[in-house]
């Protein structure tokens, strides 16, 4: 995929993130979503992968709609490529969040999405791989009390999905033990 579609993807996802910062470090949103497809590029270079790793939180955490983002992206890439890099990000949006299921709790909701990306397809689960090993990363070094649940739960996430590429699921997996072995070295 060229360098240049890239960078217009990724100006794409940073206009529609717009103030968003990262929590713990203040940087701009868009650093998280260009390191899980730099991630995904380890392990694939399907541009629709790559194209939905960096579009991945669009549609769940801005005003952007699925007919903003294929509006954009037939501008950059053939039909084909667009609607599967968009079919992707619809794939990885959360669907139990607490606007849409307020009498659900945390549990409940985390469950239902366990098992709807339990059924997701191969490349949604390669780009979730990709987005929990950095957002492990990030959340075990800067909020161990919250990492603790967020460990619990991707590990539960990541024992049901086992669609995606192999080796990043490996690495997801890595990545969740050394976050818990380094949890236990904190204190309590």
């Amino acid at each position: 995929m060229e360098t240049n579609t890239l960078q217009r993807i990724i100006e794409f996802a940073d206009l529609a993130h717009g103030d968003q910062l990262r929590k713990f470090t203040g940087e701009r949103y868009i650093v998280h979503p260009v390191r899980v497809m730099e991630t995904c590029r380890q392990y694939s270079n399907d541009p629709a992968v790559l194209t939905a790793a960096l579009l991945h939180d669009v549609l769940e955490d801005t005003s952007v709609s699925r007919d903003d983002m294929s509006a954009f992206l037939y501008t950059l890439l053939s039909a084909d490529i667009a609607n599967e890099a968009v079919a992707l990000v619809v794939e990885l949006t959360d669907i139990f969040t607490r606007k849409n299921y307020p009498r659900m709790n945390r549990r409940q909701r985390r469950q239902h999405e366990f098992e709807r990306l339990a059924r997701a397809s191969s490349k949604a689960q390669t780009i979730k791989y990709a987005d929990l090993i950095d957002n492990c990363l990030d959340i075990v070094q800067n909020d161990p009390d919250f990492a603790r649940v967020f460990l619990g739960e991707s590990g539960k996430l990541l024992s049901m999905m086992n669609r995606g590429d192999h080796g990043l699921r490996a690495l997801a997996d890595e990545t969740i033990r050394a976050g818990r072995a380094l949890l236990k070295k904190r204190p309590v």
